[in-house]
């Protein structure tokens, strides 16, 4: 049985312009790995420890596969320059336990 694989992103935002550019090419990087986004937001206040960055985002693939296929696609490596430039991004993979 396949167990769901999210990849979750800490964002700090450089250039909105450039972010919002990246948010619309990321969008179609997505569909081949049956990708979903189930959260963005914003940080309203950190309830313990410490956590650096603005924002959030959660997506969820069916599998660790679909996953590490997605980040290591063409499509999704053409755009990382992007997003580098946009924001500064910590992205990490987890599987459901």
């Amino acid at each position: 049985m396949n167990t769901p694989a999210y990849a979750i992103g800490h964002i700090t935002v450089k250039d909105p312009d450039k972010w919002a550019e990246y948010r619309e090419r990321i969008v179609p990087t997505l569909a081949p790995w049956n990708a979903t986004l189930l959260f963005r937001g914003n940080k309203t206040r950190v309830l313990g420890g410490t956590h650096k960055h603005t924002d959030t985002v959660v997506l969820q693939f069916p599998d660790t596969d679909s996953l590490n296929g997605w980040f290591d696609s063409d499509a999704y490596q053409a755009i990382i320059p992007l997003r580098m430039k946009a924001a500064d991004v910590d992205l990490i993979a987890y599987e459901f336990t």
